[in-house]
């Protein structure tokens, strides 16, 4: 019987294939995977497997839209969305399910973050290698650099304390992060590649709601629907998965995406949240903002929330 439904919004990725392939080596129980082609298919061929279902849709609907729509289809209880560009622990798939046991289904769960160190530009005239995002002309003789896959986390990337500012915009909370003892912690915010929760709390939440627009402030949505209705948002530091940033030397944004639909969905989370209007809302913003002491946030800034 299918557990987790691991849930992937693509438009166009070039890396898809890799991150599917990653998935299907380190999961050990039943676990399905679904992917939404948003508009485009990926920039290389994806094989057929089993437990690996895909939705394409001829015209772009959106990220949010399309990951809504591989939830629709999930057999599974839980559900996890991660982005296109990840890899992977051993067995991520049973120590996420445990957690859950142990905290309960109403929380949302993210297992820790690293970095996703995906290839090398390797130059073949002079035989230089350099890092991924210093792009393919070799800075010693400079011929053009051809990829050369490493597919393996960075040492020393982890992850597992996050909150926003009052803008509000995603920050990586590193003053929290050694203030909580115990594997699994709590967390103000969300990056938003990877967050897990129960099917029943996904759409009782309406998380990824689609009023946000296609893309932004995702993580800040999703994290502030489960502590405002009441509930938590935690990091199981006993996994992890390995997110590949976007760069212009590494892969561009496959949508179209302009400052003022970035600052539409910023717009949308401080209404909905900063002013107390989301209808589930049990608890408030000011209360989430003092209970993390979170940084950049001023008296005045704390003052102004209803």
């Amino acid at each position: 019987m299918v557990k987790l439904s691991v849930v992937i919004p693509a438009r166009h990725e070039e890396f898809l294939g890799e991150t599917i392939e990653d998935l299907l080596k380190n999961k050990k129980d039943d676990t399905e995977i679904i992917v939404g082609f948003d508009g485009e298919w990926p920039m290389k061929p994806i094989k057929q497997y089993n437990n690996v279902n895909y939705v394409y849709y001829p015209y772009s609907i959106g990220q949010r839209a399309i990951t809504n729509r591989c939830v629709s289809l999930a057999q599974g209880k839980y559900v996890m969305k991660v982005d296109a560009h990840c890899s992977f622990d051993e067995g991520f798939d049973t120590k996420m399910i445990d957690a859950f046991k142990e905290m309960g289904d109403d929380v949302c769960i993210a297992p820790a973050m690293r970095n996703l160190h995906i290839y090398d530009w390797k130059c073949y005239k002079c035989g230089k290698r350099t890092y991924q995002d210093k792009g393919d002309i070799c800075p010693v003789c400079g011929a053009k650099q051809k990829k050369k896959m490493v597919w393996k986390p960075r040492r020393g990337s982890w992850n597992y304390s996050y909150s926003f500012t009052p803008e509000p915009k995603f920050r990586y909370y590193k003053e929290y992060k050694d203030r909580q003892a115990g594997e699994i912690v709590e967390t103000m915010s969300l990056q938003g590649s990877c967050f897990m929760c129960t099917k029943k709390r996904y759409l009782e939440l309406n998380i990824c709601d689609e009023n946000f627009g296609s893309w932004g402030s995702q993580g800040i949505e999703v994290s502030c629907k489960f502590w405002l209705s009441g509930s938590k948002v935690l990091v199981n530091k006993k996994t992890w998965y390995a997110h590949c940033f976007r760069t212009k030397a590494v892969f561009g944004f496959p949508y179209k995406l302009s400052g003022r639909q970035v600052h539409n969905a910023k717009k949308k989370a401080k209404d909905l949240f900063f002013n107390h209007k989301w209808p589930k809302q049990k608890r408030s913003l000011k209360w989430l903002v003092e209970k993390f002491d979170a940084p950049e946030w001023t008296p005045e800034d704390i003052a102004k929330l209803k």
